[in-house]
């Protein structure tokens, strides 16, 4: 079973930090790439930070770089997402994917809300 398993969101203040997760299960952690996406109400999805269970290699989409920290714990079978200086416009569920080599190798967590308001 491929599971996909976030926490860490809530309600923080702007300038706040939170620390999200993303316990990965079912499959083999670093044959994929993976990566944070965020949706805002009325919005569309966006890539916020990714990261390889290969290589460790990491990338960030502009409006978070020197605010946010992808990491992963291999042992743990867990992603993070460390987020400091938070901003209003930050506010989203921020989902956890997975993705493989093979097409059907998707897969999403159930996401887990970040509002950032004071």
């Amino acid at each position: 079973q491929v599971q996909l398993v976030e926490s860490g969101g809530g309600l923080v203040q702007p300038g706040g930090s939170l620390r999200l997760s993303c316990a990965a299960s079912g499959f083999t952690f670093r044959a994929y790439v993976m990566t944070w996406y965020r949706q805002a109400p009325g919005k569309e999805r966006e890539v916020v930070a990714g990261i390889s269970g290969n290589t460790g290699n990491t990338n960030y989409i502009d409006s978070v770089k020197g605010r946010f920290t992808i990491s992963s714990d291999n042992d743990r079978n867990t992603v993070y997402l460390q987020m400091n200086s938070l901003k209003p416009e930050d506010t989203a569920v921020y989902y956890c994917n997975a993705r493989g080599w093979a097409a059907e190798n998707d897969f999403w967590g159930q996401g887990t809300q970040v509002t950032v308001s004071s």
